[in-house]
Order: structure tokens, then sequence, then C-alpha cells
């Protein structure tokens, strides 16, 4: 299985537009060791011509052009076989927009993520453009699906499991809490017994989180912020990153500690909001990740498994 880190942040992305915090400062001005990033998604493929992105971030037009492979390769065409969404907030559903010049889409999705997008949203008509614009596809959680292209198999399964989540925050106060509004995904190649883990967020440490992680030869796990009051600590805001349901990776009862134990050998913090130190490649906290065995991703990684 092919795997591209397309984008590793948080929703708006290091530097953020509107944010002059130490992190954004620095990248602005070149002055810290921290890289650009784009909105989380993964382009995952069992052959290297048909690929799949994990969530569709605002970011999706220039992680494409950032890699060839996701190129057209006539005048209509794309390499892009489907979507799979791991939730409706937005940095993970916003690039199905992007994606509107009528080209067809499949996108794989529950059928709560699915309503979110398109019961009552003005916005979705312009992905309703021509006759089958967009396909959807069940996840139900309760079996592996097949990934295809054209109606057939790609060699790519995947299984959805409900994690620890909210409900988006552009619905809150409109539908009450549901399994399948948070999902992570355990991707499986035909033939291999290696398979890759994608949970962009968690709010906990779940049973169902743990044995999507465990045995995986690769894992992405949630990495938004490093503590819980880091917002709060910085004067940008005042919900701490529980409230915003994503478990912190420091501290006591965080996920670098709740997760000592898991049996991945290649694992990742990814979607990191722009004020989380883990960003600067010299930070104290990036060594400690470091020291559990843990990596940060940064657009532009590959791998192979």
């Amino acid at each position: 299985m092919y795997v591209r880190v397309l984008g590793s942040a948080a929703g708006g992305g290091l530097p953020q537009w509107n944010c002059a915090c130490a992190n954004c400062r620095g990248v602005r001005a070149g002055t810290t060791r921290s890289a650009r990033r784009t909105e989380a998604s993964l382009a995952v493929s069992a052959d290297g011509a048909r690929w799949f992105l994990l969530n569709a971030s605002p970011a999706v037009r220039e992680q494409i052009e950032a890699f060839p492979p996701l190129h057209a390769r006539a005048p209509r065409d794309t390499p892009i076989a489907g979507i799979v969404l791991t939730s409706g907030e937005l940095d993970h559903c916003l690039g199905l927009f992007v994606l509107r010049e009528s080209q067809p889409l499949t996108v794989w999705a529950t059928e709560r993520v699915r309503r979110g997008l398109v019961e009552g949203n003005v916005l979705f008509r312009a992905l309703m453009r021509v006759p089958s614009q967009v396909t959807w596809r069940a996840l139900d959680g309760e079996s592996d699906v097949e990934l295809t292209a054209g109606g057939e198999p790609t060699g790519l399964r995947v299984r959805a499991l409900p994690v620890p989540g909210r409900v988006p925050a552009h619905l809150a106060g409109l539908h009450a809490p549901h399994p399948g509004d948070t999902i992570g995904l355990r991707i499986r190649e035909r033939g291999s017994d290696a398979s890759l883990a994608y949970v962009p967020g968690a709010a906990d440490v779940s049973p169902t989180v743990r044995a999507l992680l465990a045995g995986a030869a690769c894992a992405f796990f949630d990495g938004t912020f490093w503590s819980d009051d880091e917002l709060v600590a910085l004067g940008l805001g005042t919900a701490r990153a529980r409230d915003m349901a994503h478990l912190p990776v420091g501290g006591d009862g965080g996920s670098l500690a709740a997760l000592a134990t898991v049996d991945v050998p290649s694992r990742y913090f990814t979607h990191l909001n722009n004020t989380n130190p883990l960003v600067r490649d010299d930070a104290p906290e990036r060594a400690a990740v470091t020291a559990a065995g843990w990596r940060v991703a940064a657009d532009g990684d590959e791998m192979r498994l």
C-alpha cells in the first residue's frame, strides 16, 4: 500500500490566516524550525494509479498539485477514485466543494455524516450540477468495505469504527450526538497482513480506538493539542482541548501516555493545531514524543506498507 501525507494540520493550517501566535509568526518569518502545513489528509493506493483520499481538506487543490500521481492524465480526468470521510468537520470535508468541476466523485461515509452534508445544505447543490456527480457509499462499522473504482476492486478494503467525538460545530444544537459522527479507519491491502490505521480526531482512547490501532503496521492519531489548556494559556480562546473532543497528547491521561503500549511499529501524530509545540522540530515536546517511539507527520511524508 502506498501512503502519502497530503496534509498534517488541524483546521486553519500553519500558519493560520488570522493568528499571530509564536508558531505562526515564526513560520511566516522563517525564524523557527517548523514547516508550513495544510489541513490533515492522506492519499492511499494499492497500485499507485487509483488513489483514495482520507478526508478532503480545504487545501485539497494545493495538495493535489504538490503530488504528481494525483494530477489529471487527460483533458478531464482524475486518478482520485474516491474519498473516505472520518467526520463532517469542515476541515475534513470542505475539499468536496473545491472538487466541484462536474467530475464524478465517490464518497464513503457514515449515513450520519452524509445527512449532515446533504440535508438542508444549499451549498451541496454545487455537487449536483450533473447527474451522478456524487455517489455515496455507506460505512456501517459492521464489516470491511471494498474500495472500488468504476465498479472494480482496487485491492483496498476499509473498516470504519466509531470513536469518541462530537457533533460537528456547524451542526451543534441541530443534532444530538451519534456514534456515526466520528470514525476511525483501518485500511488493508488484499493479500497483505500490513494495515493502516487513521484516527485524526478522537476525544479519548476508547477500547475501539485501541482495537483500531493494535497490530497496524502504521497508524496516524489525533495530535491536535499538546495540552488541554493550550488555547486558554495563550489567550486565544476559552475552550479546552477536551471541550473540542480532542484528547491532548501530553500530560497525565494524554494520548502519549495512554498509547504507550500500543503495538504499532510506525506511529504518527497528525492534525496538529497551529499552537501545538509539536510543530517545531526543536521543541522539547517533539523530543518527548520521539523518545516514546512516535513521529510527527509532515506534509509530503510518504511510506509503503
